[in-house]
């Protein structure tokens, strides 16, 4: 058996090939791409000889994606992908003095394997599918995540010179298009308070909005209750940040409607969609997150228990001596984390079971958070379940043994 630790950079990667011993039998710095995996594979043929099996090829790497990833998979070695805080942690076996080189990552990462690979987590064989899925889904919220933050420097430009625009936009989101060419159109407090009615209904039409002369009303009179002001050049360059991030936000909208087609596009060609929409508090766009973030290797979890601690809805136990306490995960996946919270809260409004199994967790005085942390793990398990026995989601079995009968 081989061991390879791979510190992998943009340009190139530093591997370390260890015998089962730990006896280090080379070590390369490879470039990105064909040459790079090509020169790997003639390490191994070199150093395991030309009837080893791949299969006792194990790879060590800080990565779970990617083309160089995918190539290791193919080629039939064992790929773990390990957390680069473990392997800090794993580190300072050698040294606590935190000195950090791309060879002994390397090194760290070949040891990884060799010892404790059976506590780490093997890369996941998820179909295509799935990969494709978990491309877009990603894709998708970085990009709301993306504007999200710029709609904050916006937010904060506004209140510095043009607070009135704030309130005169709330009733249309300030990130709605809408909202976005109006204030291009009229970025300062002056000419603002010039848009008239007509300009203002224009752009509602454009945009299909209802109850637009109403609406229109209330944006003219926002825009023109009186205000303090700044200096005429001061209020112009800030005119013109407002007019950069708008016009980025109105991009990112664009881009965010193209990507949600091709999220609901590629997880409704998945064959596991149908499973996850059965599911209570899930639609097209959160069934795709939470398909991509779990995977669809049948292996990668051996219960529900399992699924639960990927997840991080499950508990953390902390004991020692005779102190015990229990604390909810906040080390986990935080995009998997983000879609089963709002399956959760989705499922209070049309599941029976869930909204009782809520107000239980909440009759035993837990907060909001830790009683819809609760539901989440209930129905992780409850998805466990109907993918092992490929059967869709069912309210009276998945609730059963929390109905509490009457005795006569």
């Amino acid at each position: 058996m081989l061991l390879i630790g791979d510190d992998w950079a943009e340009d190139h990667h530093d591997v370390e090939v260890q015998d089962e011993s730990g006896r280090k039998l080379v070590a390369a710095n490879l470039p990105e791409g064909v040459a790079g995996i090509a020169k790997l594979h003639e390490l191994i043929a070199r150093h395991g000889g030309a009837d080893l099996n791949p299969a006792e090829v194990v790879v060590g790497i800080e990565t779970d994606r990617g083309s160089w990833v995918q190539a290791l998979i193919a080629s039939g070695y064992q790929v773990y992908a390990i957390n680069p805080r473990q392997v800090a942690r794993f580190k300072e076996r050698y040294s606590t003095s935190g000195a950090k080189s791309d060879k002994g990552d390397a090194h760290a990462l070949a040891d990884m394997v060799r010892i404790d690979r059976d506590q780490l987590r093997p890369v996941a064989g998820d179909s295509d599918a799935a990969q494709a899925v978990k491309v877009v889904a990603r894709a998708h919220q970085t990009l709301i995540w993306e504007r999200t933050r710029t709609f904050q420097r916006l937010r904060s430009t506004l209140r510095e010179y043009f607070p009135a625009a704030l309130t005169a936009y709330a009733d249309l989101a300030l990130t709605s298009t809408d909202a976005l060419e109006l204030l291009i159109k009229a970025p300062t407090p002056a000419t603002g308070a010039k848009l008239t009615r007509t300009q203002i209904t224009a752009v509602l039409v454009r945009h299909r909005r209802r109850n637009r002369d109403a609406k229109a009303a209330t944006v003219q009179t926002a825009l023109r209750e009186p205000q303090l002001s700044l200096p005429e050049p001061v209020t112009a360059a800030y005119a013109a940040a407002s007019t950069a991030h708008a016009r980025l936000i109105i991009a990112l909208n664009e881009q965010i409607d193209a990507m949600e087609e091709q999220v609901k596009k590629h997880f409704l060609a998945h064959p596991d969609a149908e499973i996850y929409l059965s599911m209570p508090g899930i639609a097209e766009i959160t069934g795709a997150r939470v398909l991509a973030e779990f995977g669809d290797d049948p292996t990668r979890y051996a219960s529900a228990k399992a699924r639960k601690n990927y997840a991080g809805t499950s508990p953390v136990t902390r004991a020692s001596g005779k102190t015990r306490t229990v604390q909810a995960r906040y080390v986990r996946n935080n995009r998997l984390a983000d879609a089963l919270q709002r399956q959760a809260f989705g499922a209070l409004r049309v599941s029976p079971g869930a909204r009782r199994y809520y107000d239980k967790q909440r009759a035993r005085e837990a907060g909001y958070n830790p009683a819809l942390r609760q539901v989440g793990n209930r129905l992780v398990g409850i998805l466990h379940g109907c993918l092992k026995t490929r059967t869709l989601y069912d309210e009276a079995t998945a609730w059963s043994h929390h109905v509490h009968t009457a005795t006569p």
